[in-house]
């Protein structure tokens, strides 16, 4: 079968060619880039091509230049029309109609927006400001000091897939953009590069929080309303939630009490259990006081939920789950476990036994 070659996006609307849709300079929780083509069309970029409502939004709002009451007040057909580009890598700007370039899947997406001509004559030019304004700020930024190291998303990827924390924390102390490119790997369909981006999303997120907290309390809000956010997924954002909380919790403990929201949803819960337990087993006393409500998960028909909440209560020593504990350690079911860069399959029986040995 002869593979098709990979094109230059264009507007859907007029065939005109587009630029790279630029990072907005707003820093608003679930922010896409975002670009615009000289007919006037918008279009946001969803990376993982798994966040279409949250693009939609993003270019609609975008086209009207961010009045919001605006947008809400817009309807479809009458006042603008919406179409989409599949298949876009955003690290090399093409489509790839095929799914998979250089071994990577591609499954992004340009969500494109066009306004009503009585519209777009009032929001044009302030859409066109802020696209010059973000272009401005990004060439300021990739000017690296004389002698220091740029590294590529594909670098970044790389020392992750290798799991070299220490390098990528030394990048973490010059750079604080890294963590756009973890963060962007917390939606890859490897559940171990998923899982190691939101491991050192958790260390690099400790150095930077020392000069920057804002920034990390920024990505912290960013990460939780990506899971609760019906137009959104969560992936790898659990995860990376639980991981940062754990390495600054002097600072982030505040954000916990969200995670436990999270317990309530079946679909979230082994994650958040899993999230919860990595807080646990850094300052258990965070977490001891709400012991007793993690007691009825060791009897979920969900063995990654039994595995992961008897991990949890093991690292928080406690007690009165022995008996229920001990009534797991015939439990065969298999869970994948992940720790320090490594996935390994553990049975909740075992991790049921493991839980009591730390008792």
């Amino acid at each position: 079968m002869k593979r098709k070659l990979a094109l230059n996006p264009a507007c859907p609307f007029c065939g005109l060619p587009v630029a790279r849709p630029k990072e907005q300079v707003t820093h608003r929780p679930n922010e896409m880039p975002v670009g615009s083509c000289s007919c006037g069309a918008v279009y946001a970029c969803d990376v993982t091509g798994h966040n279409l409502g949250a693009a939609f939004i993003e270019a609609l709002v975008f086209s009207c230049n961010m009045d919001w009451d605006l947008a809400w007040g817009l309807l479809p057909e009458e006042d603008y029309l919406e179409k989409v580009v599949e298949n876009y890598d955003y690290e090399t700007h093409l489509i790839v109609p095929d799914g998979f370039y250089e071994g990577r899947r591609i499954s992004g997406t340009l969500y494109f927006i066009k306004l009503h001509p009585d519209i777009l004559e009032f929001t044009l030019q302030g859409v066109q400001k802020k696209l010059a304004r973000a272009a401005a700020i990004s060439s300021k930024a990739s000017m690296a000091p004389r002698g220091e190291k740029k590294f590529t998303k594909k670098e970044i990827e790389a020392l992750v897939k290798e799991y070299q924390v220490e390098t990528l924390s030394n990048i973490a102390r010059s750079d604080c953009r890294l963590i756009r490119d973890l963060q962007r790997l917390l939606y890859s369909s490897d559940e171990l590069l998923r899982l190691r981006a939101a491991d050192i999303l958790g260390k690099v997120a400790a150095i930077i929080a020392e000069k920057k907290p804002q920034t990390i309390a920024r990505l912290l809000q960013q990460l939780l309303t990506s899971v609760t956010d019906p137009g959104a997924s969560g992936w790898g954002a659990i995860d990376a939630a639980g991981a940062i909380i754990a390495s600054v919790p002097e600072t982030f403990a505040g954000y916990i009490p969200v995670l436990y929201q999270l317990l309530a949803d079946t679909t979230l819960r082994p994650r958040a259990l899993r999230a919860i337990s990595s807080i646990a087993r850094v300052k258990p006393d965070l977490i001891r006081p709400a012991s007793l409500r993690f007691l009825q998960f060791l009897q979920d028909p969900d063995p990654e939920t039994r595995g992961y909440t008897a991990w949890l209560l093991g690292n928080l020593g406690a007690a009165a789950a022995r008996d229920m504990l001990e009534g797991l350690l015939e439990d065969g079911q298999p869970v994948t476990f992940y720790e320090s860069g490594t996935l390994q399959k553990k049975t909740v029986g075992l991790l049921a036994s493991e839980a009591l040995a730390r008792m």
